[in-house]
């Protein structure tokens, strides 16, 4: 069987994913594999150029579909740009968000749909999935909590969002999940930070 090498991390906005990232690409490292970590929308010059426009919390009159087309056209450009050449290249690559994120959020928290949001990415990405994908689950209200606590994280947005949204996202994110079993595995992001970091080395560590 094929190593995997293309992993994501998803998750709902304060379940902790970007810090134990971090972590993982650290450990890897020490381990001497060859990592390259990144994130969406972003990654590349152009996606990041891309991301300042989505997440801008001015433009709060973005339509849906506009949203959902800004993050297919990032994930082009970032995916031709950089996961694609990394992976070629035998790099292990974890990617901070990817396509379930667009599923959850503009196809059921903004009410587009699954399928026309898929369709898009599809044209944007092709049939390219992650090897693995790593959820992290957490109620809402403790991830907006988390939010409030760290005044210097980038505030976007979906941050926001009410706490309606929120919770379709993750209903959203769990359908996936289920749908998926085989490539999504769902952590409990409301354990200690070294418990859950410890959760995810595990899975990742099996599929490496």
């Amino acid at each position: 069987m094929t190593n995997k090498l293309f992993f994501t991390f998803e998750g709902p906005e304060g379940a902790g994913k970007t810090t134990v990232l971090k972590l993982v690409v650290n450990k890897l490292q020490e381990e001497g594999r060859k990592v390259v970590a990144t994130r969406e929308p972003g990654g590349s010059v152009i996606a990041e150029e891309i991301r300042q426009v989505i997440l801008n919390p001015a433009h709060t009159e973005m339509d849906p579909k506009t949203e959902a087309l800004l993050y297919a056209a990032a994930r082009s450009q970032h995916f031709v740009e950089k996961i694609e050449p990394a992976l070629k290249q035998g790099k292990v690559v974890l990617c901070d968000r990817f396509i379930d994120s667009s599923l959850a959020y503009q196809g059921i928290g903004r009410g587009l749909g699954i399928a026309g949001v898929k369709s898009i990415n599809q044209f944007a990405i092709g049939d390219r999935m992650p090897d693995m994908t790593i959820l992290f689950d957490l109620n809402p209200e403790i991830g907006l909590a988390r939010i409030n606590e760290h005044k210097d994280r980038e505030v976007n947005r979906l941050d926001v969002e009410s706490l309606t949204f929120h919770e379709r996202v993750r209903d959203a994110y769990l359908k996936l999940a289920e749908e998926f079993p085989e490539r999504i595995q769902v952590i409990d992001a409301s354990q200690p930070l070294e418990v859950v970091f410890q959760d995810v080395w595990k899975v990742l560590k099996n599929a490496l």
